[in-house]
């Protein structure tokens, strides 16, 4: 069991374990152990570099400053690139022939949070096997028995021109086509891409309206950004815009609006874009990859395309994983991670967005035309605060609940709950015919759950 990995780093509250100082000093100097390890096995003449970005989060700086001298005395060299998206920071491990890279980010989550995400030297995310054989360094002994002094002590370095590499490489995916003539309203969400992405747009020859790109290192995802696209609906229709998109706080997803201010999420993306990509003889195997929080309707309407649908767990990282595994090209989350392994190796918000941005260019079409070949089946969500992450078999009645409503909804739905990697939550998904029944038996599953699970029987 990993103790300090989750379904996407390492997460917790700013200056509190496992974030406080002193401890993320030794995931530096794990980190940079293990990265030393496996260079040694490539290169040993060369020292082990590391790129180091972040989002906009006050804590950024602590994390960045910790992380640093963890590294630094097990003798890893490090370049500093600020205030990047996450994708940026894969794209720059490549582009610096680095040995791996962290993102110092919560994502979506609040301004409290952050986290520490981790990338190999080909810009993935780390599996499973190499997360937990840097928890075994952390708390091991291994790092007391160096003895890095003088020449050996790493460096680091802050590189003045990655925000540039990485605009140029977004704008590079879609070949640097015009896109002169779209009006586009984008929510930066006060995080990460605030420097970048209206940059990439702008320079496109768009027309950008563009939120929220005054960071203050509190205001990230605050009332802002993916996960409140209610903000670009409004903007859109008073701007009169062909399209909305907002992207979370550290700019690996999107979510987008279309002209009438209606919402396109991951699900409609994958297949506009799957459609396109096979009608061009580009889709590897025509197969797309999505979890299994991805709408029904989806995986109908691919199968209808003649498409196929691989679903796998909650998570861009193994929605990546499939795609190496078997060669796929395009895959996703319904949340708006989407990665095309043309261009990238984790989820881009900005390059989804310029991926629809060409369809949309090279086929006439608006938005909404694009996005309607998706009829999505009813699906339901809810989120119930837990005071531990309780194995569901052991609880009594919201385990019987579960079974009773899987029973109901065996012929023409299907129910999955999970809790969430990242936070204390207990997440619901059901999906079915009818509205309205799916969602009263979501609220008799919240309701017992919350009795035997949740935190607010407490208060």
């Amino acid at each position: 069991m990993r103790k300090l990995f989750g379904t996407d780093g390492i997460r917790g509250i700013g200056n509190l374990y496992p974030l406080e100082p002193e401890f993320v000093v030794k995931i530096g100097k794990a980190i940079g152990i293990h990265f030393k390890n496996k260079n040694q096995n490539n290169d040993k003449n060369k020292r082990t570099t590391i790129v180091i970005g972040k989002d906009t989060r006050i804590s950024g700086y602590l994390i960045e400053n910790a992380l640093v001298s963890g590294l630094c005395s097990v003798g890893v060299n490090c370049y500093l690139v600020g205030p990047l998206p996450t994708p940026a920071i894969s794209h720059l491990v490549r582009s610096f022939a680095a040995n791996a890279g962290i993102m110092i980010s919560a994502s979506h989550n609040p301004a409290i949070d952050n986290g520490i995400k981790i990338f190999d030297d080909k810009g993935f995310k780390l599996r499973d096997e190499e997360e937990e054989e840097i928890e075994k360094i952390i708390f091991s002994e291994e790092p007391k028995k160096l003895n890095i002094i003088g020449a050996e002590i790493g460096k680091a370095k802050r590189i003045d021109d990655a925000r540039g590499r990485y605009i140029e490489f977004a704008k590079a995916s879609i070949n640097n086509n015009s896109l002169k003539g779209l009006k586009v309203v984008l929510d930066c969400a006060n995080g990460a891409a605030y420097s970048v992405t209206p940059k990439i747009i702008s320079e496109l020859g768009a027309e950008v309206v563009v939120l929220n790109d005054n960071p203050n290192g509190l205001n990230i995802n605050d009332n802002c950004g993916a996960l409140h696209p209610e903000i670009i609906k409004r903007v859109v229709k008073e701007e009169k815009a062909d399209i909305g998109i907002a992207l979370d706080g550290d700019a690996d997803r999107v979510i987008m609006v279309d002209e009438n201010g209606n919402e396109i999420d991951g699900d409609h993306i994958l297949l506009m874009c799957a459609l396109e990509l096979k009608k061009k003889n580009q889709l590897n195997k025509n197969t797309v990859v999505a979890t299994v929080m991805s709408n029904l309707g989806l995986e109908l309407a691919l199968k209808k395309a003649g498409i196929k649908l691989v679903r796998v767990d909650v998570g861009d990282r193994y929605v990546t994983d499939e795609m190496r595994k078997n060669n796929y090209n395009l895959g996703g989350e319904q949340s708006g991670h989407i990665i095309f392994s043309n261009y990238t190796t984790t989820g881009d918000g900005t390059i989804a967005a310029l991926q629809v941005f060409r369809i949309m260019k090279e086929t006439g079409k608006k938005l909404s035309q694009l996005s309607k070949l998706l009829e999505k089946k009813p699906q339901v969500l809810f989120n119930v605060e837990v005071k531990e992450k309780k194995p569901l078999h052991e609880t009594r009645e919201t385990h019987k609940k579960i079974k009773e409503v899987e029973e109901i909804l065996k012929e023409n739905g299907r129910i999955l709950i999970r809790y969430s990697g990242t936070q204390n939550l207990l997440r619901i998904m059901i999906e079915g015919d009818n509205e309205e029944k799916i969602r009263k038996l979501g609220e008799e599953i919240v309701s017992i759950a919350e009795k035997e699970l949740g935190v607010k029987n407490e208060r």
